[in-house]
């Protein structure tokens, strides 16, 4: 399989690491071979540095440093949110936000829940087979 995500102006990348870490920016310009000039509708435009962003594999038609209302605009038809929700990736990083934000109580009936799944699960692979060694 080819490789895919290369840097380019209008592809979505995730921030790895620094303050804005977990944004989904766009790469708007790139700056030199270690820097871009990144933005996003809720972010100040800033160059960022490679090593800080993660390439996805969704893709903006926009020109090259476009002002912040074409931005937007060229977002939403895109429709990057909904991909990135609905990607793996994406609903991976819901998940684990989701995990991380349940207090104990919650990890309990958590733990509990699955305790009665697996019994559920054992009892029907124990009909199977049983129905298979008659």
């Amino acid at each position: 399989m080819p490789f895919k995500r290369y840097v380019e102006i209008g592809r979505v990348a995730l921030v790895n690491y620094g303050k804005d870490y977990g944004k989904l920016v766009v790469i708007v310009d790139v700056v030199d071979q270690n820097r871009a000039l990144v933005d996003a509708p809720d972010m100040v435009r800033g160059q960022m540095n490679f090593k800080r962003l993660t390439l996805t594999d969704i893709t903006v038609d926009i020109p090259r440093v476009p002002k912040k209302k074409t931005l937007i605009e060229a977002m939403e038809k895109a429709d990057v949110k909904n991909k990135w929700e609905n990607s793996s990736w994406g609903r991976k990083l819901i998940v684990q936000k989701r995990r991380a934000s349940l207090n104990d109580f919650d990890r309990f009936k958590l733990m509990l829940a699955k305790i009665k799944r697996a019994g559920v699960v054992r009892q029907e692979l124990a009909k199977l087979k049983k129905e298979n060694a008659s």
